[in-house]
This record gives C-alpha cells, structure tokens and sequence, in this order.
C-alpha cells in the first residue's frame, strides 16, 4: 500500500479573529491536520504603557494598570500600589486591607468563571454556558460599581488604602452573593464536568508537564495544573493573607481539561477566603497619609500578587522625583503564552483552539 505524502503549508489565523482572545496572529505550519508549528505574533495592540507611565506622577500611572487586563482590573491596581507602597515605605490601615482582599478575590472569581464560560464557546458549545457565567459575573460587577463608580476600570485601590470606603449595605449585599454562589458553581460543574464531549476534547489534549511550566515561568493555575503548588499568596505572603485559611490546590493530569478544573478549585477556595474576610473586616480608616506628590526615595523593588491569571508583578526604579525613572511589568499572561507552540505540536488544528483557551490569556496584558 503507497501512503501519499502530503505537503506542509501555513495557516493564519487572526490577527482579527474571535477564537485568538484578542488582536493576535498564529502562523500555523500544518501538515494535513496536524500541527507541526505555531508562531506567535504579537504587539498589535502596543500602547507603549511602560513609557507613558515614566512620563506621569506614580499616581497618574494608576488608569494604566486597569486597561492591561480588562477583567482584572481591581487586582491590577493592587499589584501596582503595593510595589509603589514597598518603594516609598508607605502602610496601609487595616480596614482597607480587608477591602483590598475583598475585591482581589472577587476578580479572581469574576476572571475565572469568563474563563470558563468563553473556553466553552472556544469549544462550540455555543452560548448556554458563556451567558451563564456572564449572568454570575453582573452581579460582581455591580458591587465594583457600588464602590468604585465603574464596573470594569475600576481605579478603586490606592497607595496607603483604597480610594473610598464601601458604601451602606454594600458588605451585606456581598455576603447574600457570595453565600449563593456554591450553588452556582455545583450548577456549571454539573454541566460540564462529566459531560463527555467536554471530556474528550480536554482530556490528554495540551499537555504541559511540571517541568515545562517550570522552566518557561508559567505561574498561576496553568501552573498548578500541572502539579506545581506555587501560589504568590502562600509563597510569598503580601497584604493580609496570611490571616485567611485557604488551600492552593493541584492536579496533575496538565491537560485543558485540569486547567478548567483547576479554576473551579480555585473559585472555591476563593469563596472560603471570602467568607472569612467579610467576617471579620473592621471599623477604621481606609486610606493612610500619602503626599498628593509622591516622591519615593531613590531605589528599586519588585513587588508580585497572584493575579487570576499568575504572578503579576511591577518592577520599579525611583530617582527621588515624582515619575517612575523605570516602569516594568512582569505580566503572567505574556509568559504563560509562550509554552503555546510547545502545546499544540502534534495536536489537530481544532485542539489549538482549546489549548489556546485553556490558557486564559487577555492580549491587552501581553501587547504592553
């Protein structure tokens, strides 16, 4: 019997397309179905960020951290403020650290259940489970609206607090959420978990080894779907959060499918942390003395937070004035892409769609 040999060639996909998370191009070497490469091209949504912020105040740099990642934008703003708090020794009163990890938690739930919901859509599972999680996601939103004047970017933290303190009735209403929310997540688990299409399109597709991870830096649950137990919150304690009883979980099948998984663990312990520090959040200030002209003295720090989507980290310099003479951002996002090519050799070019949504990537982070 001849086997016909048949002849490689490349495939684009984006930069404009609805499965690429974004404004991003793959050039997808093929060779039938099968991939056999994948180039990333990147920077087509390069705002030049990192330059523009050593151009303004420390304070004026804040907006940035909220259009990097869209979905994240309360966790943005923390990174950020803790770094620029580590460089100028300013502390935070401890009402305001309980609101802090409020609002991280709450975008950790909020970036992980739109992860779920448009990894479905990736899938072809058309929108039944995307709008149930953009359903769940409204009604966080609002409460950052509540607070913060703005549902997506939010500019709520600020260095020494937060910029207002929560308004009447907002903790309550948070509580009754957060309280109903377990059902929620048995329901989409329900759905999807067993479900044996589901099943066989993540299961032992994209498989990305410990060792891997690893060495390419990926960090967040990419990571510890992969059975690396490294959490930023545990490994390097920041704000309060060695206060708060919370597992890191792992699985180790390192597939699509234990990445969405692994992000339903982690809702779940986020609701546990959740629970404890709308417990026992205290009467008190919100916002410490800071000078509206910040001048840090003359240094530099790196200060991380584990972002929903891995560590997430500013690297400052100060010269002693009030602009940033350096302004770097170690986005997870961007690291954790470029084990993609690794991902999807040998896959079918239906399975780079999965992989490609298993990562969770918002290309705003990445195109800095």
């Amino acid at each position: 019997m001849t086997t016909l040999k048949t002849e490689q060639f490349i495939l684009n996909i984006g930069p404009q397309h609805p499965s690429t998370h974004g404004v991003f191009r793959m050039m997808v070497t093929l060779d039938g179905e099968t991939i056999v490469d994948v180039d990333l091209v990147l920077g087509y949504l390069h705002r030049g960020v990192e330059k523009l912020a050593e151009g303004r105040t420390y304070l004026q740099s804040l907006p940035l951290t909220d259009r990097m990642d869209y979905i994240c934008s309360m966790s943005n703003n923390l990174a950020y403020c803790t770094a620029v708090e580590a460089l100028a020794g300013i502390t935070v009163p401890e009402r305001a650290e309980y609101i802090r990890v409020i609002m991280a938690e709450l975008t950790r739930v909020v970036n992980h259940i739109v992860c779920i919901g448009f990894y479905l859509n990736d899938l072809g599972a058309y929108f039944t489970p995307v709008l149930y999680c953009l359903r769940e996601r409204e009604k966080i939103l609002d409460l950052f609206e509540a607070a913060s004047g703005s549902r997506m970017t939010c500019n709520y933290i600020r260095f020494g607090g937060v910029a207002q303190d929560l308004p009447e009735g907002w903790l309550d209403q948070c509580r009754k959420l957060m309280a109903g929310f377990p059902a929620f997540i048995d329901e989409l688990e329900e759905l999807l978990s067993t479900n044996e299409i589901f099943l066989a399109r993540g299961r032992g597709i994209g498989v990305l080894p410990p060792d891997m991870a690893v060495n390419a830096g990926v960090t967040g649950p990419n990571l510890r779907a992969s059975g690396v137990a490294y959490d930023v919150r545990k490994a390097h304690p920041y704000s309060i959060y060695d206060r708060f009883d919370f597992a890191v979980p792992t699985l180790r099948g390192c597939d699509c499918y234990d990445r969405y998984m692994l992000r339903i663990l982690e809702i779940r312990q986020s609701l546990r942390i959740l629970e404890q520090a709308l417990k026992y959040i205290p009467a008190g200030e919100i916002q410490s003395k800071v000078p509206k002209a910040l001048r840090p003295p003359e240094g530099d720090v790196y200060h991380a937070i584990e972002g929903p989507k891995g560590e997430f980290g500013f690297y400052l310099v100060s010269d002693g004035s009030v602009s940033p003479y350096r302004w770097h951002v170690r986005s997870a996002t961007f690291i954790n892409l470029t084990v993609l090519p690794y991902l999807c050799r040998g896959h079918k070019i239906a399975d780079l769609i999965a992989i490609l949504g298993s990562l969770d990537n918002v290309m705003g982070e990445v195109d800095r």
